[in-house]
């Protein structure tokens, strides 16, 4: 084998490895916060657009529920993956790189999941995305229910299967953190 220890070729691949992952963790992360900021920003454009012009402009609300579900699936496929990635760093790649125990590698990625504080974290995270991706669609469709007179069929039936879409990307969020409670 010309003097090169395997051993030493597969530390090289996993080390590689954890910096392709991190790499894009942390991508993912930059788009997923992102994405709050996009959400606010669409929020208060399609209130701009509804309040701008009376009554009339009452259906523009309609339009925040796709909105929030589109930009609210990403923020939850991101913040998936970036969980994912964590998890196979503490469960696979790190063991791997301690070499049975010897030394603990990757102390940061369990470290950082275990303090006191995670669960309440947890929560208000829960709390702030059922918040800016649901409830502002839930939001814009009562004041819409409210104020849009007379309703069409057609408006009505949009706004019900608005409705069922945003409780269900509600489920998604509480299922996914739920799933992300422990490390």
């Amino acid at each position: 084998m010309n003097g090169i220890r395997p051993e030493s070729n597969l530390v090289e691949v996993d080390l590689a490895e954890y910096e392709h992952l991190k790499s894009e963790q942390l991508g993912r992360i930059g788009v997923r916060d992102n994405l709050v900021y996009a959400t606010l920003a669409a929020c208060g454009g399609v209130i701009a657009l509804a309040f701008g012009g009376g009554r009339a402009r009452m259906p523009a609300l309609l339009l925040l529920p796709p909105v929030c579900l589109v930009l609210g699936w990403t923020y939850l496929v991101n913040d998936q993956k970036v969980s994912a990635i964590g998890g196979y760093l503490r469960r696979v790649l790190g063991p791997r790189l301690s070499f049975g125990g010897q030394h603990e590698f990757l102390g940061w990625e369990t470290e950082h999941c275990s303090d006191a504080d995670r669960r309440r974290r947890k929560l208000t995270q829960l709390g702030v995305d059922l918040v800016l991706f649901c409830g502002s669609s839930v939001g814009a469709l009562g004041v819409f229910w409210a104020m849009a007179t007379p309703v069409t069929r057609t408006f009505l039936a949009v706004s019900l299967f608005e409705t069922a879409v945003s409780a269900l990307l509600a489920a998604e969020i509480i299922r996914h953190a739920n799933a992300s409670r422990s490390p």
